[in-house]
């Protein structure tokens, strides 16, 4: 994986690193812990420049989080509260739970986008009850973009550190991603076993 994603910068240089991140971002198929520590260590051996390999990863990142955002504007608080009235339990949530997280995610948006674009996993799937909630778009953007700078230029900045050992960054990164999947699939699972409908 680590010599096709060097050989695809290569041959496409920031604006593969942008791409990358994109794809990242919308379909995960390559985590950002593989991307930005090897374009970080690309940089050090005088390939691309550390300042723009953060800028194109945090472009494209961004760009990505603006397609769920969308896709959650799309879906809409209505449109997702008939979906719960009819499937509450595999969602897990009721139409009211819903009015209540949108109620606090508007209150806490801001900070929920940049903490939430720091861990993985839910880095991604922030973006979406922003979409819900309607928060503005410039606001979105202006969170999401600290936040993913500072993703970006961890990841790059180690990798650009660590040099030859830059395949370590995933290492450490990986296991805390599998417990963060592991936890939020036990969560649903027990959302799923003990849903109530607050209707019933």
């Amino acid at each position: 994986m680590f010599d096709w994603i060097g050989s695809f910068m290569e041959r496409t240089g920031y604006v593969g690193i942008a791409l990358l991140m994109l794809l990242e971002n919308v379909f995960p198929p390559i985590p950002s812990e593989l991307i930005m520590p090897l374009a970080g260590f690309k940089a050090a051996r005088g390939e691309f420049n550390l300042t723009l390999v953060v800028l194109a990863g945090s472009f494209g990142s961004v760009a990505g989080a603006v397609f769920w955002y969308y896709v959650g504007r799309w879906l809409g608080r209505e449109r997702l509260k008939k979906l719960a009235a009819r499937h509450g339990r595999w969602l897990t949530v009721s139409p009211q739970d819903i009015d209540a997280a949108a109620s606090w995610f508007q209150r806490h948006c801001g900070k929920s986008v940049l903490i939430g674009r720091l861990v993985p996993t839910v880095r991604t799937l922030i973006s979406i009850p922003a979409g819900i909630a309607e928060m503005p778009l410039r606001k979105f953007l202006a969170y999401s973009a600290v936040g993913t700078a500072m993703w970006s230029g961890f990841l790059a900045a180690t990798g650009y550190a660590l040099e030859d050992q830059y395949r370590n960054v995933a290492g450490w990164v990986n296991p805390v991603t599998n417990i963060l999947i592991g936890v939020l699939i036990a969560w649903y699972a027990y959302r799923v076993i003990t849903f109530r409908s607050k209707d019933g």
